[in-house]
């Protein structure tokens, strides 16, 4: 029988582990506080606690003695600092986690800016502080680094009682108010704590290996922290609804997948979280995805968060193009172009799903959808600024000529299938996004004949996807098949059809009746696919909030409303989302957490909200 998600494991759920960043790296918080998944000092650095991917590559628990799960864990409200509260037989106690954030000191050199530095940077540090709440408890330190995806055990040099070094290319400094002691390539403390006591301890990877010295520098970091992320969130515009707080979380989510020094996004934290249990559907996912950028836009705009976006609109407009001007599908968050794949075949894997790759082999494939993806998202942050700089012009018309040249050929289409490229709907689609954006943006500067030539090429491709692309009134995966596929959807969320065209609704309602299980998306059929790989994956999540979104655009309001509730019911208990949820265990799968999942939730509920803010004032869309 295949793996099921529920199996038991000694790998906890994906959706168990908590988030910290410090938006250069992120870090994933198991319930029983250890940190199983740390890599440092970049999002795409190899691992020094990799405990997520093989239960001895390295973590750093922080916890009660012999204790292992929590009586509750929260964010702080407005953070990505995490809270766990232990009750133990002895007595209560409360740890604060997080990748520490503050006003910068200097020009950072451990992870070096390409964008204008901000008044707040990273502390390059993981502070983790407890309280005795009540009675007495005894608390653990254990600290195992295994650098580079746990290929090499930390070898300790102590610095006097309450300071440890190790160093395997990247030196880290571990620092706490309890004695510490180093033996075997673990560095560990106990210490019993009273009611009102405190104790701290760090990793450090800054430079000097700076860290708190003691307990109220600990405390000063965190509430640096605090106030961080708090005036950050203050900033956007969060509406007065129900979906206030999901909102929230995928925000603060988003922002904590953003590489402060490029402002780039990662697609998700880590990679080889696996999308089919115990398979081979496991990929790298620490890059940044110019197909995610146009959501990422949308997102940050709507959230009237335009300095990130204005950040992330620089990194696309100085990303290399290809020889022929366009753009890959994805780059490094340094803006680097090869992300060539390995695997590592010595670790385990996330409950034996195996292999464990590192690089993403798809870096090079053709997909057609990129050039309309990078086109809508200098149309929203053109109409958002209401001008054009002058370095996306030359983007502008690199993408629409490679999409004019492009358009008819078949490709690997939105998810990167490795099987035989086709003539998916999708990828024509989102060229016809292209030559139609291109054509507004060529609008704005002023250039009439590129509009007109560029409009008229889009209504081409649009006539030719209703042709080729449409069986029984439905839009179909690709040219030569009947199959659906949930990114036909994308018809509704870029104004492909009018919202009460006949084709565009049978084809929403039709993935809504059809590509379903249990009431959440498929992507497609795996067995009417040619994706390349074998086993069954989960419902895809983003494109449940497609559907979503889909439904509330042609008009079908309670639908949407329904799904989106259960959506919101299936998240992490922190509010997190994965990429994919298994239906029939309840658990989620692939990486974690995921980017394009907290940006379609942010995306269908603002059309749920504005559906419901028109009707308020009488409007019927």
């Amino acid at each position: 029988m295949p793996q099921s998600a529920a199996m038991p494991s000694p790998f906890p759920p994906i959706a168990e582990y908590a988030f910290l960043s410090n938006c250069h790296t992120g870090a994933l918080v198991a319930p029983d506080g250890a940190v199983d998944w740390l890599c440092v000092p970049r999002f795409d650095s190899p691992s020094i606690f990799g405990t997520l991917l093989d239960r001895e590559a390295g973590s750093f628990r922080f916890a009660p003695f012999g204790i292992n799960v929590p009586s509750s864990r929260i964010y702080e409200p407005g953070t990505n600092i995490l809270n766990t509260t232990w009750h133990t037989p002895t007595g209560w106690a409360i740890v604060r986690d997080a990748l520490t954030i503050g006003p910068a000191q200097r020009e950072d050199e451990i992870t070096p800016h390409t964008r204008a530095p901000a008044d707040e940077d990273a502390h390059h540090l993981l502070v983790r502080i407890v309280l005795c709440l009540e009675g007495s408890v005894d608390m653990e330190l254990l600290c195992e680094p295994d650098f580079d995806y746990g290929r090499v055990p930390a070898d300790w040099s102590l610095q006097g009682r309450h300071t440890a070094d190790a160093s395997a290319g990247v030196p880290v400094r571990l620092r706490s108010s309890m004695p510490l002691g180093a033996e075997g390539g673990v560095a560990q403390a106990r210490h019993t704590l009273q009611k009102g006591e405190q104790a701290f301890c760090s990793l450090s990877w800054a430079e000097e290996l700076a860290s708190p010295e003691d307990m109220d520098e600990a405390n000063a970091r965190m509430s640096e922290t605090t106030n961080y992320w708090r005036t950050w969130i203050s900033k956007a515009r969060m509406p007065d609804h129900r979906f206030r707080q999901a909102i929230q979380r995928s925000a603060l989510t988003i922002k904590g997948l953003t590489y402060m020094p490029s402002g780039a996004t990662v697609a998700a934290l880590t990679t080889s979280l696996p999308e089919t249990p115990g398979g081979e559907r496991n990929w790298d996912y620490r890059f940044t995805w110019i197909r995610d950028s146009t959501f990422t836009l949308q997102a940050l705009h709507y959230l009237d968060l335009d300095w990130e976006a204005n950040e992330f609109m620089q990194f696309v407009g100085d990303l290399e193009p290809n020889e022929d001007g366009a753009l890959q599908i994805m780059y490094g968050i340094d803006g680097r172009k090869d992300l060539t794949e390995s695997t590592r075949d010595d670790l385990s894997g996330y409950a034996g799903a195996s292999p464990v790759r590192v690089g993403n082999g798809a870096f090079d494939q053709r997909q057609n959808d990129v050039f309309g993806a990078a086109l809508d998202s200098i149309l929203l942050h053109s109409n958002r600024s209401q001008r054009l700089p002058r370095g996306l012009w030359p983007v502008v018309q690199a993408q629409a000529e490679c999409a004019t040249k492009v358009w008819k050929t078949p490709d690997q289409g939105i998810w990167e299938a490795r099987g035989q490229p086709q003539h998916y709907v999708s990828s024509k689609l989102m060229c016809w996004v292209a030559m139609d954006r291109a054509s507004k943006l060529a609008a704005i500067r002023g250039n009439s004949d590129l509009q007109a030539e560029w409009g008229a090429r889009a209504e081409e491709i649009r006539k030719d996807i209703l042709e080729n692309g449409v069986r029984d009134g439905v839009l179909r995966q690709h040219y030569d098949t009947d199959a659906l596929d949930a990114s036909t959807l994308l018809a509704a969320l870029f104004g492909f059809l009018p919202r009460k065209d006949e084709v565009l609704r049978k084809s929403v309602l039709a993935i809504a009746d059809d590509l379903t299980e249990d009431g959440f998306v498929l992507r497609y059929v795996t067995g009417e696919t040619d994706d390349g790989l074998s086993g069954k994956e989960g419902s895809f999540l983003i494109c449940s909030f497609w559907l979503v979104s889909g439904l509330a655009g042609i008009g079908e309001e309670q639908r949407a409303r329904d799904l989106m509730d259960r959506l919101l019911s299936i998240a992490s208990p922190l509010g997190l989302y994965a990429e994919e949820f298994d239906t029939s265990t309840g658990r989620h799968l692939g990486n974690f957490p995921q980017a394009f999942s907290h940006l379609a939730l942010i995306q269908a509920a603002s059309g749920i909200i504005l559906g419901e803010r028109l009707k308020e004032f009488g409007i019927n869309p």
